[in-house]
């Protein structure tokens, strides 16, 4: 199916190879940003679905063929609408594929017309629009919790040797006083 002339009702068919033995869990991020569980797929082949009961085995289906994984959307509507993803787990990591976005197409509709050129006197404007980009928020996001992960611990330890320095270095004065009262 060609995702991009995807219509209400049809059938949207995504596969995701990892390259490696293992499971995958297929995640939807909806135009908001939200990411929304659906099914994870074990090893085994065996599917664990999302609680949530618009997603239910009869209108999600996930299967595995060897390290190949796929999601199929039975009859695709406006609320299956987002970008899928899968994920699997590898050395301590979550790892994301890219996303496959799945949008309807959009019906534009044609403004009236206006008489004459409208025109703004004296003010010029710049706007600067950006979509704020839900992909490179998660991914911010991960990074500020890698960093805290790093950088705290790191700084912890830093100090920790500073205080070790500090106790050495008066512990170290404190006996060269002693040696220095020896009579001669």
């Amino acid at each position: 199916n060609d995702i991009n002339q995807l219509r209400v009702g049809q059938k949207l068919e995504l596969e995701c190879q990892t390259g490696r033995e293992g499971g995958v869990s297929w995640i939807r991020q909806d135009r908001r940003g939200t990411l929304h569980f659906i099914v994870t797929i074990n090893s085994m082949s065996k599917t664990t679905f999302s609680s949530d009961q618009r997603i239910s085995p009869q209108r999600f289906v996930a299967s595995k063929d060897n390290m190949i994984f796929r999601l199929a959307v039975n009859s695709f509507t406006p609320q299956d609408e987002g970008k899928y993803f899968c994920t699997t787990i590898y050395n301590q990591m979550m790892l994301f594929s890219h996303g496959q976005p799945a949008f309807l197409p959009v019906t534009t509709t044609v403004a009236p017309t206006t008489r004459g050129p409208t025109t703004k006197h004296g003010i010029t404007e710049d706007l600067d629009l950006q979509t704020p980009d839900p992909e490179r928020r998660m991914q911010e996001d991960l990074n500020f919790s890698c960093h805290m992960f790093i950088w705290v611990p790191l700084a912890g330890a830093c100090l920790l040797l500073l205080i070790a320095l500090v106790i050495a270095i008066v512990l170290c004065r404190q006996t060269r006083r002693r040696r220095c009262r020896c009579k001669r």
